[in-house]
Formats: C-alpha cells, structure tokens, sequence
C-alpha cells in the first residue's frame, strides 16, 4: 500500500479528500504543521508527502528544505495559495515533484499521485498489455513468408519491445521476448540462405555494404556544404537508438534506414566494402596488393581512405574534396575534435570510429569489462556512458555549429551475444573468428551453419580450390575439438559478429542535418 503524509494547518478541512484517497486504496497520515510532520517522519516511512506552503511556525518552504536534506529520495508535492512567481521558483528550485493551487479538488491530488507514485506500475502495466498484444502480430508475422523490408520492420519492433521492456523490468515477458527473437533469428537465418547469392548478383537485393557510398553519400555531396558521414565500427541497431535521443538535440533526422551488412559481418570484409564500393574478390583482383585475406600478416583494413578515393573516382566525384580520418583512440579523438571546423570545406568528411568493436573485443579478454556489460541491457547502458563521455559526443556537436551540413551515421555490422557453441574441425591454416571460418578440409554440423562451398559465386577470396567459408547461424559459435570444454566456457556469453544474425546484418543507416 502506498503510504502518503499530508502536512497542512486546515487538515481537518481536508477530511474529505483524505476518506477518498483512502477508498482507493492509499494510506494517509495527517500532521497539522512542518514540525508534526518531521516527527512523525522519524518513526515511519512514506512513499509521497503533501505539503502546505503557508503553515504557522515552521512554514511550508523551510519544512521543505529540510525533508529535502534528510529524505532526498521521497518526493514532495507543494500546495499552495498563492501564485507569486518567486515562491513557485524556490519551490522548483528546492526540486519539488510537483505544484498545486489551492482549492484542490480529490480528483486533481490523485492524478498527481498517480502521475508521482503509480506512474511506473502503470507504464509497466500498460508496456506489458501492449506487448502481448504485439506479441501475437509478430508472431503472424514470422509465420508467414516476408520480404526484406518486412525484416527490417521485424527487427525494429522487436528493438523497441526489447528497449521498453527492460524500463518495465517485468522479467517474464522479458523472457517471453527472447524466445519470440531467438524464433525471429531462425526464420531469418531461413530468409538469408535462401536469398543471399541472388542478392549478391544483384537481384531484387536490398542496399547492402557495397552500394552505400554510392546510393547514400554521393547524392548529398555538393561544394555548396558539406558532407559527414560517421561510421561507428560494429553499432548494433539498439546502441544507435540509445545514442540517439542525445545526437538528436542537435541535429533533425532525414531519413532513418537499414540496409543489409555482406557476409562475412566482419570488419575486413564488411567495412572494406562499403569504401570501395566491391564486393571482396573484386576487391582483391583490382587491388592486390592491398587486399589481405584472414591468414595474412597486418591489418585488414588499412587502405581504406585509398579504396574511398578511388570509389569516388569511379563515381564521378574525383574532383570533390575529400577527407578521411580513422580514430582508435581517445587522444586522437580529441585532436580531432578540434579539426572539425577546417572539414566545412570539404564535400565529404568520413570519420570511422573504433571504439565500440575495441569494447565488445575487451568484454571477452578482459573480466571486469564483462562484469560492467553482462548482458545487453548493461552493454547498451556501458555504450551510452562511453558516447556521452566521448570526443564523438563533441565531434558531433562541432559538426552542428556548422550550418546546412549533412550527417550521415552508419556501421558496418552488428554484433551477438553468442551462447551455442558448435564443433568445427579443419586444418591449422582455418582462421580464428568464431562466427565464420573459411579453408580446406572443414568439417562441421551442415545444420548449424550457412555454408559457401563455391565461394567464387558469393564474390569472397579462397586460397584454393577446395577452400570454403560456413557462417554460423542465430547464437551458435565455432569451437575447435581440442580444449573444447575450456573454449566453451570461455567464449560463452560474449559479442561476437562474422555470421549470420538480425543483430550482425540489418544495419542502421541515418542521415540527418544540422538544426538551423
């Protein structure tokens, strides 16, 4: 029962009011002055206090400076006479839950209750019903045989039930959601291998990694102002929709889009394609000495202002001016910050940001970042304290001093908290990623995974012949014969990308403009 003190010199006035509050259901304690009332808060405990303004002895503002100090945390509705502009101030100022002018009616003091007490148990009532009824919608939904941008509305759903059922913090219709998205996964996983290779070459396809610059960046280039465009290494959909409301202060949204990350959803694959605007072996054929595959020594994705240039070379866009920057730390970042105001000048600015794929690397290795991000509630939570803490935070906010310019934010794939793992067997030449391999003499679970046994016709590198790539599917992870109980524990419960997921391919892709 909810347990509310209601301090004023006319309580006896108010008997009324109280016998209706008590017949819905709320317990309410009467003190006729401030000083009654901070007594009667020594021995008891209450979850809301009304308070007169204007009492003899103690007045209404000094008994609130008071509660204040002592009970910070109990929330204070002042009820007041008068209008006057100034005590209104103080009382707002003294961080009151809410005001009201006398005469009260019942109705108004429990719609203020409501609106300070029983606001979250009705929004968790409410999220919930709402669920269970979307609930059945999604599930029509995934019986059914849908188009790529009835996945992507899939997915974003599913990210926004997910986002208001953790504010809810009702844990069994949490879990009745990670069912329906595990369910949600396997349909998809359905969808990709039976789509993939005709999206490849191009038919019917959705925008994928290869077309962004071209379809997404090029048509808002111009001399006139200038272009952004962020990428956020491995940026799930639901971190860029608790990023959001904060970049969205400054800047007005254009269109909110998804396109499709290639396989595989890994960096020196995905990332790279976006910039060269090819698909991997083509790619490695045009520039062979700057393609490296898995086994090679070196960085995968260090040519990456060099494949932008030409992309915009092969677009027509060669004379633009054009600047590339790669930040993979916070002192870099910094400096940044303070380039931003000299890239007006540019037509496109690109800015990659390493950050969130170096977090989801170091929630492996590292287990107190495992302990801060234990699953995706707190990893999304750990992912906004880092944005509002960051040099993008700032970068951002130089960018929208900058009258008329666009922005454009994206990634190049997600990530997924794996749980399943899944046995591989192949020779020591196979790469290390846990959500896709590729070599000679694989041997695995046809069930488990996405296999490319002519990777030529999906446009990837092989080595030789014999060589082909498998992609794991839904939560599942690669785990070799040798140590196989030692890796499992290890790698379970850890973000991981390479394969094939809603979370890993269906990619947010924003453009916004600066608010004048």
């Amino acid at each position: 029962m909810i347990k509310i003190l209601w301090a004023d010199d006319e309580i006896d006035l108010l008997k009324p009011h109280i016998i209706y509050l008590e017949g819905k259901g709320y317990d309410l304690t009467p003190a006729k002055s401030g000083d009654e009332a901070l007594d009667i808060l020594e021995v008891k405990k209450f979850d809301l206090i009304f308070l007169d303004e204007n009492m003899p002895g103690l007045s209404g503002l000094e008994t609130l400076t008071i509660l204040k100090e002592k009970y910070p945390n109990t929330p204070v509705i002042m009820i007041t006479k008068s209008e006057e502009e100034s005590i209104m101030e103080e009382a707002i100022g003294s961080k009151i839950a809410d005001y009201l002018i006398k005469p009260v009616k019942p109705s108004q003091i429990l719609l203020a209750i409501k609106k300070n007490i029983d606001t979250n148990r009705l929004v968790e009532e409410k999220t919930t019903s709402n669920y269970q009824q979307e609930f059945r919608n999604i599930s029509m939904k995934l019986a059914s045989s849908m188009n790529k941008e009835e996945w992507y509305e899939i997915f974003k759903k599913l990210t926004y039930w997910e986002l208001e059922l953790e504010k809810s913090g009702d844990e069994s219709v949490e879990q009745i959601l990670v069912m329906q998205k595990t369910e949600a996964n396997s349909q998809f996983f359905r969808f990709i291998k039976n789509n993939y290779q005709d999206w490849i070459k191009g038919e019917d396809a959705p925008l994928m990694s290869h077309n962004i610059i071209r379809k997404k960046v090029v048509p808002h280039m111009s001399e006139a102002k200038p272009t952004y465009m962020i990428v956020i290494d491995n940026l799930r959909y639901d971190q860029w929709k608790i990023i959001e409301p904060s970049i969205l202060k400054d800047f007005e949204v254009i269109k909110d889009e998804m396109y499709t990350s290639i396989l595989p959803t890994a960096t020196q694959y995905a990332r790279n394609a976006i910039f060269c605007g090819m698909l991997p072996s083509e790619i490695q054929k045009r520039f062979p000495d700057m393609w490296k595959n898995d086994e090679d020594e070196g960085g995968k994705n260090m040519f990456e202002e060099e494949f932008l240039l030409d992309n915009l070379q092969r677009l027509g866009k060669g004379a633009s001016k054009a600047s590339y920057t790669k930040i993979t730390n916070l002192d870099f970042g910094r400096r940044v910050v303070n380039k931003i105001p000299n890239m007006r000048t540019n037509s496109l600015n690109v800015i990659v940001y390493n950050f969130v794929d170096m977090l989801s690397h170091a929630r492996t290795d590292m287990k107190v970042i495992k302990e801060l991000a234990d699953d995706d509630a707190a990893y999304r939570s750990l992912t906004a304290s880092w944005f509002d803490h960051s040099p993008l935070k700032d970068i951002l906010k130089q960018i929208a001093k900058q009258q008329e310019a666009n922005l454009i934010i994206t990634t190049d794939h997600g990530t997924i908290n794996v749980n399943k793992p899944s046995k591989v067997i192949g020779d020591r030449n196979v790469n290390a990623n846990l959500r896709y391999k590729q070599g000679r003499n694989l041997n695995y679970k046809k069930s488990d995974v996405f296999e490319m046994e002519k990777p030529s016709d999906f446009y990837l590198p092989i080595q030789n012949v014999s060589s082909k790539y498998i992609f794991a599917k839904e939560d599942m992870y690669f785990v070799y014969q040798n140590n196989y109980n030692q890796f499992v524990k290890f790698y379970k419960n850890t973000y991981q990308h390479g394969g094939v997921s809603m979370e890993e391919m269906i990619i947010p892709i924003i453009t916004l403009k600066t608010k004048l």
